[in-house]
């Protein structure tokens, strides 16, 4: 913490010391005036008046009127969302009044696509951009966040509230059954970026590539989509200071329904210790985060900056859950040689404190009988620190959780870059970048000597250390080259990249210690190396990709389009046989209406494309035939390591390919009110990354990594941004989104060698059901295939009665009685999104919703029921589906729920004030935000979001299960200011 006070007020005075540059401006004088639309006759609110190539800036009020400093030969830029951008030079004026048109800025509008920008009208791909006007408002910690349920197709799901899970991103479904299955970050032309590194503040605009022709100048990383994250830059003109801050309160929102002790204490042969516990209460908490973000831009013709620092303090709603977080970016830019030579920096540095709490904390809350005391004085429990603890299976006191073990992590995170480029003449420029990104994440653990759960009792307290650190340097070099030939423009791009990966890290676990006092901070006291209780470890690997890049786009009178493009890639990571693939790339576009007169259409427009993109294997050296440590072995009176193969040669192995088709339409229609954009896409990923088993011999090793089997995706993504209401006191702009998804595992084999036509995934675990068998995948059957026996009624015994399918006359608990119960993956997904202005007020919802899907509900299939209440004394599970005839906890259908949501993600109240001219103030707004107040669901689980991976095993090929060690979900509520000087 020290460290990071340090820090912020080293940036603090790097701020006013930028902030004292702002010398030598020309003279200048009140101007004033009075934005009317051409249409109404009618005075515009909330316009933006801007001195062109400065930051110098105003938004008129209520009726239309601004108030600017500017000079006589300076020009006012006036624009304004659905109208034309108007540029007025000031002249020996002092009132300048404007009239506004209405816009076909849908057309114009400038969006990032690899290496370059185009305009909307010029794209021939499936692209959305999402300005920062647009982004999710509330308390945003994550950049993910921004983007959630705004763009068709792409979903970004963190089921719980905790405050340090990570968000699950799937754009177009499931490209890849392996881990490289999200979309790949590219941050101001860094390939691979980290979002840590880029506080949301500081975003400008997130560019989404979602088909195969976008992506594929990205070659071997694009399969699962790019991401293109463009920060904000300073502008010429007087420094600029903009302040935000905001403070939220954070509050459960859904939990598992169980019954109270009163309701308990109702339940045959239940036991009764005398305690009246709400464990749910006793391991939450109400939670505040408060957010800073100070930043500062300005510059002169030739020179422009802009820095910012964000602080961020946001607890968790589970004891001992939260982070601390310190991100400062400064971005220069430097002209010279005539403004022929233009160099970009760009350097952002981040730090995370965390602290991890214990999501299992909530597990036992759920299960824990709520008649045992949190804390006992019993001679048995003086032991535990005090802590009620109960010699049963699988129960520990959930208090004694989240208090007792420590969890904590540092994430430190550096991203510079810098980028020199020479225009030759008007059409012709070179560049070359250079980036280097660092990570580091340092985990701390420590189960003390009385902590009956983490180990710490039975070890005499327990630590663990672990080190993980990841370099990553980029070295890229590009030509660019626009002509126009007659009635034919060309753009063209070439290009070379070089990156390097090297990962390293290290950790300890030890036990035996003689005091709890250090912690994980004093390794060495720990006694128990000698007897083989103790583990170290450590790696380093290294990764190369070369690649070589071009292509080319075609504009026909504005009329007929057409990019082609390829990239030639090479990675260290693929075998010997197999070091370099071609991800080619062709896409075409027809403006309709340049060519048609269709009443009420401005614009329209038909594409279609086609795109190859590949993905590498997630480890280094998996081509190669490895050794290492494969346990331990008692000999002559000590553990002596056994070492031996982790891996077989594999010369073929190659990265999986991805082919997408692609066709679109964009279009703006009604006078330019109603804008978007309809697609449907197929795409085919064949040679998957997945783990085959091998013979022994002659293999050295039972499993090697193959490129194998074949999946097909497809769907239908909309888009559609309505102006309803464009009055001068009132506006009402809407928008929706949706997308459908269909999936197709075609095959899971290639020759000879198979995964297995059918295979079976995850088990439901302990207590009682670790044989069970949760998720199938088939091959000619869709991905997230929820596997079980269904449920037909109680039996005599209280057990549930299962289905015969196989009509042998009984149940058999074997496959042949099982069937297909829901699937994980939604086939619907949608946002809908309305802003409300009127005069100074602006108001925000947005709902967001999946359709189709399934989840396990981990919780009722073992703990809704009487066996755990007679057997183990657990709580019981209390939903709408709970029936006291059932005594034995088995999985069936009934513990399979639709998953369908819809959940207002977030709703803003803002109030900008009238800053009179001549203010050092020149924007004052306050608002109230509140995220995820109510959801409309019929799941009784925790939370209904869809889960791309098992969270317990981590695997790919196991959704849709919500285990039991899951975070509650939360609602927040915000208030913030937003203050410009």
């Amino acid at each position: 913490m020290k460290r990071q006070l340090w820090n912020f007020k080293f940036l603090l005075l790097f701020l006013l010391a930028f902030g004292s540059w702002s010398l030598a401006l020309a003279q200048q004088g009140q101007i004033t005036g009075k934005v009317t639309d051409s249409d109404t006759g009618e005075g515009i609110p909330g316009v933006s008046v801007l001195v062109k190539g400065t930051t110098r800036g105003s938004i008129t009020d209520i009726d239309g009127f601004f108030s600017i400093m500017a000079s006589p030969d300076e020009i006012l830029m006036v624009s304004f969302i659905g109208y034309t951008t108007i540029e007025e030079i000031v002249g020996n004026r002092s009132t300048v009044n404007i009239l506004l048109s209405q816009s076909e800025q849908a057309l114009t509008e400038v969006i990032v696509v690899g290496y370059g920008t185009q305009e909307r009208k010029e794209i021939t791909s499936a692209v959305t951009s999402v300005k920062a006007e647009n982004f999710n408002q509330g308390t945003v910690n994550d950049p993910r966040q921004l983007l959630q349920g705004k763009v068709a197709g792409l979903n970004i799901a963190r089921p719980g509230g905790n405050p340090n899970g990570g968000f699950a991103m799937r754009l177009r479904g499931i490209s890849t059954v392996g881990e490289n299955a999200e979309p790949l970050i590219v941050i101001d032309g860094v390939i691979g970026g980290d979002l840590a590194t880029v506080d949301p503040n500081d975003i400008e605009s997130m560019d989404v590539l979602k088909d195969g022709s976008a992506a594929a100048i990205y070659g071997t990383r694009g399969s699962a989509g790019v991401i293109l994250v463009t920060t904000k830059t300073g502008r010429t003109g007087r420094v600029v200071v903009d302040f935000n801050t905001s403070m939220a309160v954070e509050n459960v929102a859904r939990t598992i329904p169980v019954m109270s002790a009163d309701e308990y204490r109702q339940v045959p042969n239940m036991v009764d210790l005398g305690g009246n516990t709400n464990w749910l209460d006793e391991v939450t908490r109400t939670a505040f985060t408060h957010v800073h973000n100070l930043s500062l831009g300005g510059g002169s013709e030739s020179t422009t900056y802009r820095v910012s620092v964000n602080s961020r303090n946001a607890q968790g709603v589970g004891i001992n859950s939260g982070f601390n977080q310190l991100n400062a970016r400064l971005n220069l830019t430097q002209r010279a040689l005539k403004n022929k030579a233009v160099f970009t920096t760009n350097i952002a540095a981040t730090t995370i404190d965390r602290e991890f709490g214990n999501e299992n904390s909530f597990r036992y809350a759920i299960v824990s009988n709520p008649t045992v005391p949190v804390r006992s004085s019993l001679p048995q429990d003086v032991q535990f620190g005090g802590y009620t603890e109960r010699d049963i299976f699988d129960w520990f006191n959930p208090v004694s959780i989240a208090e007792q073990n420590i969890a904590d992590g540092r994430d430190s995170r550096i991203l510079a870059s810098i980028r020199g480029e020479y225009n030759f003449t008007s059409n012709f420029s070179a560049a070359v970048f250079y980036a280097t990104q660092r990570e580091t994440d340092w985990r701390g653990s420590y189960s003390p000597k009385t902590a009956k759960f983490g180990g710490g009792f039975g070890r005499n307290g327990l630590a663990r250390i672990q080190n993980d650190e990841r370099l990553n340097e980029l070295f890229e070099t590009t030509l660019n080259y626009n002509t126009d030939l007659g009635r034919v423009n060309m753009a063209l791009l070439g290009g070379y990249s070089f990156q390097e990966f090297f990962n390293q890290g290290n950790f300890m676990e030890a036990g035996d210690f003689l005091t709890d006092a250090f912690t994980y901070n004093n390794m060495g006291a720990a006694l128990d190396f000698a007897n083989g209780l103790a583990s170290v470890g450590s790696y380093a690997d290294k990764n190369r990709l070369v690649a070589f890049f071009g292509r080319a786009n075609f504009n026909f009178e504005d009329t007929y389009l057409l990019s082609v493009s390829a990239r030639y890639e090479g990675s260290s990571r693929f075998g010997a046989d197999n070091k370099w693939g071609l991800f080619p790339a062709i896409s075409a576009g027809v403006n309709i209406a340049n060519l048609v007169e269709i009443t009420g259409v401005s614009a329209m427009k038909f594409r279609a494309s086609y795109g190859r993109t590949g993905t590498q294997p997630n480890q280094s050296y998996l081509s190669l035939l490895r050794f290492g440590r494969q346990g331990n072995f008692f000999y002559n009176g000590q553990f002596v390591p056994s070492f031996g193969p982790i891996s077989n040669p594999n010369p073929g192995l190659s990265w999986e390919t991805k082919d997408e088709y692609n066709v679109g339409l964009d279009f703006v229609v009604f006078n330019n009110k109603l804008d978007g954009a309809i697609d449907y896409y197929t795409r085919v990923t064949t040679g998957m990354l997945l783990p085959i088993n091998v013979p022994v011999p002659p293999n050295l090793f039972p499993q090697t990594i193959l490129n194998i089997g074949e999946i097909q995706n497809s769907g239908l993504e909309v888009m559609l941004n309505y102006n309803a209401i464009q009055k001068s006191n009132f506006r009402w702009t809407t928008g929706v989104n949706f997308s459908t998804l269909s999936t197709n595992l075609r095959s899971l084999s290639a020759g000879e060698l198979s995964f297995g036509e059918v295979n079976y995934r995850s088990n439901f675990g302990s207590p009682g059901q670790n044989l069970t068998q949760l998720i199938r995948i088939q091959e000619g059957g869709p991905l997230g295939q929820i596997w079980g026996p269904i449920f037909d009624g109680v039996n005599e015994d209280g057990s549930p009665r299962m289905k015969d399918l196989n009509g042998s006359g009984d149940y058999c608990n074997c496959n042949e009685d099982r069937a297909q119960l829901g699937t994980a993956y939604p086939t619907f997904n949608f946002g809908i999104n309305n802003t409300f202005n009127y005069k100074q007020w602006d108001f925000n919802f947005f709902f967001r919703g999946s359709i189709g899907h399934y989840l396990i509900n981990s919780y009722r299939g073992f703990y809704e029921n009487l066996e755990g209440t007679t057997v183990q004394n657990y709580n019981i599970v209390n939903t709408k589906y709970y029936d006291p005839r059932i005594t034995k906890a088995e999985y069936n259908s009934s513990h399979v729920e639709k998953a369908d949501f819809v959940v207002l993600d977030n709703a803003t109240l803002g109030y900008n004030f009238f800053i009179g001219p001549g203010k050092n103030v020149t924007r004052l707004r306050a608002f109230l935000s509140v995220q995820n107040p109510f959801m409309f669901t019929g799941y009784t689980g925790v939370d209904p979001e869809v889960r791309y991976v098992d969270s317990e095993t981590q695997d790919p090929l196991a959704p849709g299960i919500e285990r039991r060690a899951t975070y509650f979900t939360t609602t927040i509520t915000t208030l913030g200011v937003n203050v410009s000087f």
